[in-house]
Formats: C-alpha cells, structure tokens, sequence
C-alpha cells in the first residue's frame, strides 16, 4: 500500500510543499479490458508524488481514459503542454502552510 503524502519539492512545480501520489493509469480503469489482468499489479500501480494544485491539474483537459493512453508515463506527463502551462501557473502560486517534518523527499516513479 501507498502512502496518502509526504513533503517535499513537486517535480513538475518545484515548489517545496505537501504531495500527494498520483497514479499514471487511474485505479477505476485497472479492470478495464484496455488494461489485461496479466499486467503485473506493480505496473498499473505506478505512479508520481507530486502537490495538490498540479495533481487537480492533470485531468483537466482530458477524461481518465485518454489520460491512461495519451499520458501512461511520467516523462508523457511532464512534456504535455497543457500541463506544462499549468505547472507554470501553479509555480507562482504561494505556498500556503510550510510542510513539517524534517524529512526531505525527491520525486520518483513508484514501482
């Protein structure tokens, strides 16, 4: 099971502020004959840490299933522009509250 969030800087912001993990193909689509029960459940579980504003951002411009086909990896997610621009607008947004806790956590593809 997967943390609910942790702190530290959103890779596609770079603001230093609580995350939330976002999963690459949504968990409503697993059962999906697009997504066979073959696929290792490690796989249709991955996914990014990244903070609440750009989380909100990522399905704004398409439904979950484009975004499971278009969007399946990180490096689709952080190369789309509608992102892109989002992630620009939410970098100069202020952080409301800073995270606590002294741990300190770098972005990464779950596994």
């Amino acid at each position: 099971m997967v943390a609910t969030d942790r702190s530290g800087e959103c890779p596609l912001c770079q603001r230093w502020i609580k995350l939330t993990f976002h999963p690459l193909i949504p968990n409503k689509l697993h059962r999906r004959t697009r997504f066979p029960k073959d696929d290792a459940k490690a796989e249709l579980n991955q996914g990014i840490w990244i903070c609440r504003l750009c989380h909100d951002g990522i399905p704004d411009h398409d439904d979950e299933m484009t975004l499971a086909q278009r969007l399946p990896t990180w490096e689709n997610i952080k190369m789309d522009p509608h992102i892109q621009r989002h992630a620009a607008w939410v970098a100069k947004q202020k952080v409301k509250s800073s995270p606590s806790g002294g741990q300190t956590w770098s972005w990464a593809v779950v596994n």
